[in-house]
């Protein structure tokens, strides 16, 4: 624990010279900022040595627990041999070893793996990657893409260009490449104004015209497999993942699967798409891929995709993008002990059981009065909160509801974050069932004192 007098100066520094991602600094300046010192397991220690839950996983990439002792070691000793080397030209052995495991564990037909930073730019390489691959096929005019309504990849300008999401991405509009958005099957709020119980998938209906429609000059669709993250925690219905893929291979157009919050055992396998035995053409890796301990993210595509890139030095084939920390050796190390964690730990198989409990356990929010839904997938689960709960009115932005409760949950030892009115649940892999227990009572009594 840091001494008052220096933990006052942070907190000053921090006012006058940060500038928070997703936060508006206007109401941040006006509150004591958490400076989080420490971290064991799930949990993590501000300044002032009190423990809080890490109920979004450090944003939803953290699965093993905060010092892991053998992704500690791996870092460490992987540092006494080198930190970083350029992998424009030459190679380094985590990223050669975790190139190999990548590809073991993916879908069937991803057999390369290209090297970034993060999530966005995962995803950035994806859609030039599938851009490009039609112009060396010839198919010039397959230069836009499908995206869903509500759907998040990333910040950079050709991942929000397929984002979904009015307040993140419209200001941005004239930035933007050509994107047809699809309704999501988002059955709570139903674009298409449809009943779950009598629906069939009419959303599938309405990718289809377009894919129909447009298919000469759609490259990709790209989607956020099982669940839409950022867009609110969104449950896709079993089926509609299948049913994309059918259609993308109907209409000759590339799938693009975002696994950047669903891979690594989210939803209780190692890919979302694992669960209705889809494969991709290109697919999009990060957070999880290292435990959340290190930037690192991994773009893997077929040979199929991998050899239209294949040809004479002259013939400008080649793929003209990277990024300075492209297969850091840090990052991949601790990449490769992660998923050794997953087979020494039987993480998956493990899994199960948590799933369940929580399952179980959520059941009582749906009583409360202004708990439109609660969903879940795995180890991912959202509570809706709703103004009315029969006309499914949501709260007004002004009353930041979302924050209000996430701030009474850090009060009672639990961080938490918040999309909007939407409450996020998405510990650690490694929580326990009592440990859950104590996340959700935390949540369920902050949501009592703050809703009226």
């Amino acid at each position: 624990m840091i001494r008052k007098t220096y933990q006052e100066q942070l907190q000053t520094w921090d006012k006058e010279y940060l500038w928070h991602p997703f936060t508006q600094m206007q109401d941040y300046l006006k509150e004591t900022p958490l400076i989080i010192e420490e971290g064991q397991g799930i949990n993590l220690r501000d300044a002032d040595g009190k423990e809080y839950i890490d109920g979004i996983s450090s944003m939803w990439c953290n699965l093993h627990g905060h010092r892991k002792k053998e992704i500690d070691d791996a870092i460490k000793q992987q540092l006494d041999k080198i930190a970083h080397t350029t992998l424009l030209g030459p190679s380094n052995i985590p990223a050669i070893e975790l190139a190999k495991s990548l590809v073991e564990i993916a879908p069937k037909g991803l057999t390369r793996v290209f090297y970034s930073d993060n999530g966005s730019t995962a995803n950035e390489v994806a859609l030039k990657m599938a851009f490009q691959y039609w112009q060396h096929n010839g198919l010039k005019d397959k230069t836009q893409f499908v995206a869903l309504q509500y759907g998040y990849h990333g910040d950079t300008i050709g991942t929000m260009s397929v984002g979904g999401i009015d307040i993140y991405h419209k200001v941005f509009q004239p930035l933007y490449f050509k994107t047809h958005l699809a309704p999501a099957p988002y059955c709570y709020r139903c674009l298409l104004e449809k009943q779950a119980e009598n629906c069939s998938m009419a959303c599938l209906e309405e990718l289809e015209n377009i894919l129909k429609n447009h298919a000469a000059q759609i490259a990709a669709m790209i989607m956020e497999p099982l669940v839409q993250g950022a867009g609110g925690m969104i449950i896709h219905p079993t089926g509609y993942l299948s049913g994309v893929r059918a259609l993308c291979r109907k209409y000759n157009v590339l799938l693009i699967l975002d696994e950047v919050l669903t891979g690594f055992g989210r939803t209780g396998k190692m890919f979302a798409c694992l669960h209705e035995d889809v494969a991709p053409d290109i697919m999009a890796l990060s957070k999880g891929i290292n435990g959340g301990y290190m930037p690192l993210a991994a773009t893997l595509a077929t040979e199929e995709i991998y050899n239209a890139f294949l040809g004479n030095y002259a013939e400008l084939k080649t793929f003209f993008h990277g990024h300075t920390y492209t297969g850091n050796p840090l990052g991949c190390a601790a990449a490769l002990a992660s998923l050794e964690l997953f087979k020494k730990e039987r993480i998956l198989e493990n899994l199960e059981s948590k799933i369940n409990h929580l399952q179980t356990n959520l059941k009582r929010f749906e009583l409360l009065e202004h708990v439109g839904e609660v969903r879940q997938r795995g180890l991912i689960a959202a509570i809706e909160l709703v103004k009315d709960k029969t006309t499914k009115e949501p709260y007004p932005w002004e009353e930041r509801i979302g924050i209000q409760v996430c701030l009474e949950a850090r009060k009672q030892g639990l961080l938490i974050r918040p999309l909007g009115h939407i409450i996020v649940i998405m510990p650690p892999l490694s929580i326990k069932n009592i440990e859950l227990d104590r996340m959700l009572d935390i949540i369920y009594k902050s949501l009592v004192v703050v809703l009226p």
